[in-house]
């Protein structure tokens, strides 16, 4: 320890930027976990060690950088699927956002080592777990927010089990990361001093937590059949591609037996044909079901059978004129139901849009500068009115949350009208090899604090059955087409979280930093 602080001290911009790269590499697919707590204690002696404020800031921003640019380096991916921009773009394109990122872990240590003077240990640890809290509920909405990679996420272990997940329903993912945050720092803090007894003790507790089994899964009674269709990005929007897509997906979702009532899940893109009746021919003609949408919605019905309801993602165009000319002027990204008989039932609209994906901001001002969406389409998605809670009858109480809205902690369920499920529609193709899972890790982090079952079906995987507890029963890995036969998990009573929401998460900060109050006042700080 002496030989780190030695160097940090000689070197601690470089230092700051190799802890926070390895903070990253907890985060699903490697989920080395051990390497990214010690590296978040070690960069609290850091932050603790600087001379002054700007130090601190700075110190806390490097770290920010290098840790989101390994974390988001899924982003550049996502170039090589659109042709306005170049696909070199997307190596630029990760470090610059994690620029603005890494403004809000240097807040948090700036406003700890503000906060606690001279910084006695268990102070300054607490107060940098709290100013965590802070930092990354801010994260989450300033600028439409940017909620991905929690801290927290480190804690969630192999998909089988909940790890530290078990501690979502009653702190929230943002109390969670922080009070890690404080632990990690405690770690360093015993390490430093040389004291192994509660060094020895949390390290054990840690991994006992971490690998808890998950035990016996709980029954539901919903059958279920989720698809995924492994529909390439490449070949997603191909219109010489569409009928083949469908008969694919048709082909996988087809009953195995008879029975009186089945959930079958389609993943977000799922369908290419536009299903609602008004559009102009021209928009039918560009699809499948020779530009029929009643003929599309009967032969989508007649594939699932009868007894069984069918929920998938759709566009759905909104339709203006313009210059004379009827034709889209926006659009939602939709989940519809749709029943045997091909009837629509009522529709969720996506609320919590993909920036420069699915909306260009400020396009009055950006588009003429060369600005564009980075996938296809010139037109804008609207957002619907957020989350909502949809009566399916006999097929129970969807919440929905599409792709990227899963990650926003607080925001996936309607608190006054509780679902029995989740269901989370997605299209991961784009989001290269390490996209997946920490989508999914997310996802399970939303069902654990939220007591409430997810389910994820999505284009290219991973697709899963998630429990309530935020464990994988049943999962599809990637670029593979395959269905998950099961039942839909049974919702569990509704977690504190679930109850509170983010006053959870004030709560736990005002923990947080009233201990580090009571901790200096004993220090005489």
């Amino acid at each position: 320890m002496d030989a780190f602080l030695g160097f940090a001290r000689r070197h601690p911009n470089w230092t700051a930027l190799v802890l926070g790269a390895l903070a990253a590499l907890g985060f699903p697919p490697l989920q080395l976990w051990p390497v990214a707590l010690a590296a978040m204690g070690a960069f609290a002696l850091l932050v603790a060690d600087s001379p002054t404020r700007k130090a601190a800031f700075l110190r806390g921003w490097l770290f920010g950088v290098a840790h989101f640019t390994i974390t988001d380096n899924w982003i550049a991916t996502a170039f090589t699927y659109q042709a306005e921009m170049p696909a070199v773009l997307g190596w630029a394109a990760v470090p610059l956002l994690s620029l603005y990122l890494a403004v809000f872990p240097a807040i948090a240590v700036t406003l700890a080592w503000s906060l606690v003077p001279r910084r006695p240990a268990v102070a300054f640890a607490l107060a940098l777990g709290a100013a965590w809290v802070l930092a990354e509920w801010l994260r989450s909405w300033v600028f439409t927010g940017y909620a991905w990679g929690p801290f927290s996420l480190a804690l969630m272990g192999i998909w089988d089990r909940p790890g530290l997940g078990l501690l979502l329903p009653f702190t929230g993912t943002y109390a969670l990361s922080g009070i890690a945050v404080a632990l990690c720092a405690m770690l360093g803090i015993w390490v430093q001093g040389r004291r192994w007894l509660p060094l020895g003790i949390a390290s054990v507790a840690l991994v006992v937590g971490m690998f808890l089994p998950a035990g016996k899964a709980a029954q539901g009674l919903l059958p279920l059949t989720l698809v995924q269709p492994n529909l390439r990005q490449e070949e997603i929007d191909d219109p010489t591609k569409f009928e083949s897509q469908f008969q694919n997906i048709a082909r996988l979702s087809l009953p195995e037996r008879p029975l009186s009532r089945r959930l079958v899940l389609w993943p977000e893109s799922g369908v290419p044909d536009y299903l609602r009746d008004g559009y102009p021919q021209r928009y039918y003609d560009q699809m499948t079901a020779a530009g029929d949408p009643a003929f599309a919605r009967q032969r989508i019905g007649a594939v699932i059978g009868e007894g069984s309801l069918l929920l998938t993602g759709v566009t759905d165009l909104i339709i203006g004129e313009v210059d004379g000319r009827r034709r889209a002027v926006g659009a939602y990204n939709t989940i519809t139901p749709i029943d045997a008989q091909g009837n629509l039932g009522k529709r969720y609209a996506k609320a919590h849009l993909v920036p420069y994906g699915e909306y260009l901001p400020l396009r009055d001002f950006l588009e003429p500068l060369g600005a564009s969406r980075l996938v296809a389409g010139s037109i804008d998605f609207l957002p619907g009115p957020g989350a909502a809670t949809v009566d399916l009858g006999e097929h129970g109480k969807a919440g929905m949350q599409i792709c990227y809205e899963i990650v926003f902690s607080g925001e996936v369920a309607d608190r006054a009208d509780r679902p029995d499920y989740i269901f989370n529609p997605s299209n991961d193709g784009w989001f290269g090899s390490w996209g997946p899972p920490q989508h999914l890790g997310q996802a399970r982090m939303r069902a654990a604090e939220e007591g409430l079952p997810v389910l994820r079906a999505t284009t290219t995987g991973i697709s899963a059955v998630i429990d309530a507890r935020g464990v994988v029963r049943e999962h599809i890995g990637r670029n593979v087409a395959g269905r998950i036969d099961t039942v839909v998990p049974p919702a569990a009573a509704p977690t504190p979280f679930a109850r509170l929401g983010h006053w959870l998460t004030l709560l736990w900060g005002i923990a947080l930093a009233g201990a580090s109050l009571v901790a200096m006042r004993r220090r005489g700080g």
